[in-house]
């Protein structure tokens, strides 16, 4: 894997280095990698009648049939 890094973010990484508290700038980075927070995984969307038939809209008796439109005559 190949990371280019900006000169800003290079001079963080040397600031880590001279601070002695990091060895090489790979342990930095992977501490920076490291305190992030889990990654979340993405939430399946829901349609609407999934959304109208949970809380706070469940027990509300919706009627959440599809109405039929039926098609209209049309003289040419």
């Amino acid at each position: 894997m190949t990371i280019h890094l900006t000169p800003e973010d290079e001079k963080l990484i040397q600031e880590k280095l001279n601070s002695g508290a990091f060895q090489t700038p790979e342990e930095v980075i992977h501490m920076a990698l490291a305190s992030l927070p889990p990654v979340q995984p993405k939430k399946k969307r829901k349609n609407l009648v999934d959304v109208l038939s949970s809380p706070p809209f469940a027990g509300s008796e919706l009627d959440l049939e599809r109405i039929r439109d039926y098609p209209r005559h049309v003289d040419l």
